[in-house]
């Protein structure tokens, strides 16, 4: 009886939307369904949002988590278009990503050895930063909710990134292989003859070409889900990096500081996607909102 009640209000509610159209593409409050020039628009993940829905449709019993605001598909790039006029459309897509984490762990101290209570600190710290810009035109055709579109984007692309450790326990003559902490693949701590102080990733840089075609519906005024496929050539290189580590150094019977290059990578693709790239934020489905 439930799954009734909802089924035929669910139908009520689209059966609500269809008639609210009147002669042109403008609802009965006259309000235009399809965008005008000028307008803007934000593209979010539309799954959670049909997930939720269905579940509730079909009586599912599993948790039910309400829908959330998502980026489509790559966390944390920022997708949007401006109308120049109905039938074009300017992509833009921007990612401005700086920060850092630190993490710490207690270890035995070397020196205070009466008291296994007292401990110094070990930390590490991962730093980041990654910049993604990216920018298309977009060309559309229909007359109706149903909508196409294809068009051209650029992306480009640069970061980095770095970690840099502290001890708390130093290395000297007298304690060649002081208490340490080694961070991966588990934490753990014991004795240690090399320690790394710094990890330097080389620097990254991106970039990518793609054309893509795509359709949408518009399910209410300026409001609607669409997916995309797409081809492309995508190319990405990281430079030589450093990492920097210390050790008790018999020789001349001193801490010794090294460094050591890391090797040069390059990745090259030309593919078709469905909904983009990593360089392509996308979703399986997206919910774009025009104002």
């Amino acid at each position: 009886m439930k799954k009734t009640i909802i089924s035929m209000a669910f139908a009520l509610i689209v059966t609500g939307v269809i008639a609210q159209e009147t002669g042109g593409m403008t609802s009965k409050k006259g309000e235009a369904i399809l965008p005008e020039a000028d307008d803007w628009a934000l593209s979010i993940d539309a799954v959670p949002v049909l997930n939720y829905l269905g579940n509730i449709l079909n009586g599912a019993t599993a948790t039910n988590s309400s829908p959330a605001f998502g980026y489509p598909g790559t966390p944390l790039a920022i997708t949007g278009k401006m109308f120049k006029d109905e039938k074009t459309a300017y992509r833009a897509m921007i990612r401005l990503g700086f920060g850092s984490t630190t993490m710490n762990n207690y270890v035995d101290d070397n020196v205070n050895t009466t008291d296994p209570t007292v401990m110094v600190s070990d930390s590490w710290k991962a730093a980041y930063n990654q910049i993604v810009l990216g920018g298309g035109l977009e060309m559309r055709r229909g007359k109706t909710r149903l909508q196409g579109f294809y068009g051209g984007m650029l992306m480009f692309g640069i970061g980095g990134g770095k970690d840099t450790y502290t001890y708390g326990n130093a290395i000297t003559t007298t304690n060649k292989t002081p208490t340490s902490t080694v961070w991966t693949p588990t934490i753990i701590a014991g004795p240690a003859t090399t320690r790394t102080l710094e990890n330097k990733a080389g620097g990254s840089f991106m970039l990518g070409l793609r054309g893509f075609i795509g359709a949408e519906y518009f399910i209410f005024p300026k409001m609607s889900i669409g997916a995309e496929f797409g081809w492309g050539l995508g190319m990405s290189s990281t430079g030589e990096g450093e990492v920097k580590s210390e050790t008790w150094d018999t020789v001349s019977n001193a801490v010794k500081a090294t460094t050591a290059k890391t090797g040069k990578s390059g990745t090259f693709g030309l593919d078709t996607d469905v909904n983009g790239t990593q360089m392509i934020p996308a979703a399986s489905l997206n919910l774009t909102l025009h104002f």
